[in-house]
């Protein structure tokens, strides 16, 4: 596993011990970049179910200022931390352990605003479509956030969810990626953003 372009291109990057955690494959993390835009200019990400802080770290190599990591598991937390270590972060990287719930609860107090967000739960959690709702909620997206879902392939979330478009859809094994657009309704012409290929 390792970062695939940008600052710290090539960097090799650590996997959390044990079989829980399941780390986004490098074909899957170059394919999601392809999707959404390979080079970012500034803005925050937000990696809520960090793992081993991969796609969070990818995002910041590529362009974001900064970039939330979240996990709920300390050995997640340690790695993350030896990780961003690795790739010298430094002060682009803040690392909290925390469920995802009460992390945006917490990232709501102090009024931050992210422009790309990566949901990456444990594969048996299907309810990021209600994560979804409590980033808007909580008035953590920027307008035209990009949002970043990988799930297992059986699981199918909506085109169209309230304040969100589908931009993308795809199936690489039994892992599927779903793109999601923010838009806030008053603003929203209806226009498509174009993030494809």
């Amino acid at each position: 596993m390792r970062v695939i372009a940008g600052e710290a291109k090539g960097r090799t990057l650590k996997a959390v011990p044990g079989m829980n955690t399941r780390p986004t494959t490098d074909k899957v993390k170059e394919a999601v970049f392809s999707m959404i835009g390979p080079y970012f200019d500034g803005g925050m990400a937000l990696d809520l179910f960090a793992g081993t802080g991969g796609l969070g770290i990818e995002a910041w190599s590529r362009g974001i200022e900064k970039t939330v990591f979240i996990d709920r598991e300390k050995i997640s937390v340690d790695t993350i931390k030896q990780n961003v270590q690795t790739v010298n972060m430094g002060s682009a990287a803040e690392i909290y352990r925390n469920d995802a719930e009460r992390a945006l609860k917490a990232l709501a107090k102090r009024g931050q605003r992210f422009r790309l967000v990566f949901l990456d739960p444990p594969y048996k959690m299907i309810s990021m479509d209600s994560l979804m709702a409590q980033l808007v909620e909580n008035q953590l997206l920027e307008q035209d956030a990009i949002i970043v879902v990988e799930h297992d392939a059986a699981h199918l979330y909506p085109e169209q969810l309230e304040h969100f478009e589908q931009l993308k859809h795809s199936k690489y094994g039994d892992i599927a990626v779903s793109i999601y657009h923010y838009y806030n309704s008053v603003s929203h012409d209806g226009g498509e953003t174009d993030v494809h290929e």
